[in-house]
């Protein structure tokens, strides 16, 4: 065991040490989590989900583990340990100083989401493959780097291989890259930095692109029209379908599948514009909704608040002179008239929450009125265009059985001149084979078809339920809130007149 003491017993990060370092650290930034004990094993950090500064070097840990929940650590130190493989940092989006030095590492991997990372310092392992630097440059920020120690830097053009592909590297182990070191590295290895600039850029434009098919993708899913802009739906009609592979060997099978294809494609194309039509008709009514909502609640806030603002211009000597009053009888007629003040605020304010839960209630009923016809008008055209569906199926399966039997036919007459696969020559023998062939591929198909419909209207189904329970949900929070304001402010008010001196009654 490298840097450590044999005579010391290996330890597992727990609680003790965690309070022994937090007691010998505070009010400081936690950074040394032991001291006298070799941790072989990280653990139990789970409770510190808000540390900016880690320090666990000098042990023997032999494992980067159980950091996931260290989020917001920006530096790290974990030199002078036992660690071969790079990995458990994933989570750790926010670091930005990162030492493994002088640990068992032959490989720099696994860092990808350290997009932050600026000064790094990986010297005395073993790596020994200047390829590991190429690694380093998705890290647009890295500065500072440190090498130093590792058998890579025995190569004779070690540093220039290093400045080149890292153009904007500050700090190369310890030193200053001078921009002679940079133009020299940057001539004499151009021809491989530019092959990797190329491939980067490629690498860029397919990963935006991914990312841009990946957003329209999740953008059709809230439309419920995934996979409905093509022969998405017709394919999978096929996909699983071995009796229909079989039947498209026989004549005239082939143009009747094209034709077929064709009118299922345009009908699913039409569902899916409609169905993108209809989600914006969606979002727009629930945008009007929610405005109107905002313009009625911010009216009413404003009524609230004028209101109470007049009550307290009216009111802000009240109890002053209660206080100050000439005698107590006079103080208790005044404390009594502010009591009835304050009574008639609270109904007051009540009355005009009850008048907004009345107006909110007629506007969640015409929401959920409008709501319910464009669910019901978007059911009734799925259906209809989904019918079509059916219909082209069942127009296909009828001209497929004609084709299938007339092909059975011709084979019994031995007048099929086609050169068919054995295993299709077989069913052509037995009527009842091909048709039952015929029916179970009509059956495929025809469930797939109300499986992709059942989705859609399942989907309309939970988008109508949602909002509706959203909105009145958030009428019963917001009630709830607006009540529980009304009772503290009149509580307020009663307890500052029920803690105000009057003078004491006198004989």
């Amino acid at each position: 065991m490298s840097q450590s003491d044999n005579s010391f017993e290996p330890n597992v990060i727990d609680d003790e040490m965690l309070q022994k370092a937090v007691e010998e650290q505070w009010p400081e930034d936690i950074r040394k989590l032991a001291k006298a004990e070799d941790i072989l094993q990280i653990d139990n950090l789970w409770q510190f989900e808000y540390l900016t500064k880690l320090q666990l070097d000098n042990n023997i840990i032999e494992k980067i583990e159980a950091l996931e929940s260290l989020v917001h650590l920006v530096w790290l130190d974990l030199s002078f340990n036992n660690i071969e493989v790079i990995e458990g940092l994933d989570t750790l989006v926010k670091l930005q100083d990162l030492s493994l030095y002088n640990n068992r590492i032959s490989k720099i991997e696994h860092m990808d989401t350290l997009q932050e990372l600026q000064i790094f310092s990986i010297g005395k392992n073993n790596l020994t493959a200047l390829e590991n630097v190429v690694y380093l440059r998705r890290f647009k920020n890295l500065h500072t780097l440190n090498l130093t120690g590792n058998p890579l830097c025995d190569e004779e053009q070690y540093m220039l291989f290093v400045v080149a592909h890292l153009p904007d590297l500050v700090y190369l182990d310890f030193k200053l890259v001078s921009d002679t070191t940079r133009e020299v590295a940057i001539s004499n290895y151009h021809y491989l930095t530019d092959l990797l600039e190329h491939e980067e850029a490629q690498a860029l434009a397919q990963l935006e692109e991914k990312q841009a098919q990946q957003k329209e993708l999740e953008y059709h899913k809230t439309a419920f029209v995934e996979y409905l802009n093509g022969s998405f739906l017709f394919d999978s009609l096929y996909a699983e379908d071995t009796e229909a592979a079989k039947l498209a060997y026989l004549p005239g099978v082939d143009d009747l599948l094209q034709a077929y294809r064709k009118d299922f494609v345009s009908v699913c194309e039409n569902l899916f514009n409609y169905c993108l039509k209809e989600h914006e008709k969606r979002e727009a009514e629930v945008s009007d909704f929610y405005e109107g909502l905002h313009e009625v609640l911010t009216a009413n806030q404003e009524e609230g608040r004028r209101i109470i603002l007049d009550f307290e211009n009216q009111n802000k000597t009240r109890l002053d002179e209660i206080h100050h009053a000439s005698s107590h009888d006079t103080a208790e007629s005044m404390r009594a008239e502010y009591n009835e003040d304050i009574l008639q605020l609270s109904e007051t304010l009540m009355t005009l929450e009850m008048q907004m839960v009345d107006q909110l209630e007629e506007l969640i009923k015409e929401f959920e009125r409008n709501i319910a016809v464009i669910a019901s008008t978007f059911t009734e055209n799925v259906k209809g265009m989904m019918t079509q569906c059916r219909d082209l199926e069942n127009r296909h399966h009828e001209k497929l059985l004609e084709i299938s039997i007339s092909a059975l036919e011709k084979s019994l007459k031995d007048e099929l001149n086609e050169e068919l696969p054995d295993d299709v020559r077989e069913f052509l023998g037995d009527k009842n084979t091909i048709v039952n062939m015929v029916n179970k591929s009509h059956k495929i198909h025809l469930l797939k078809i109300s499986m992709r419909e059942c989705d859609i209207l399942l989907n309309m189904y939970r988008w109508e339920a949602s909002v509706k329970e959203k909105a009145l949900q958030n009428e019963i929070d917001r009630n709830r809130n607006r009540v529980k304001e009304i009772f503290q402010y009149i509580d307020d008010l009663q307890e500052q007149l029920d803690n105000t001196q009057i003078p004491e009654l006198t004989e």
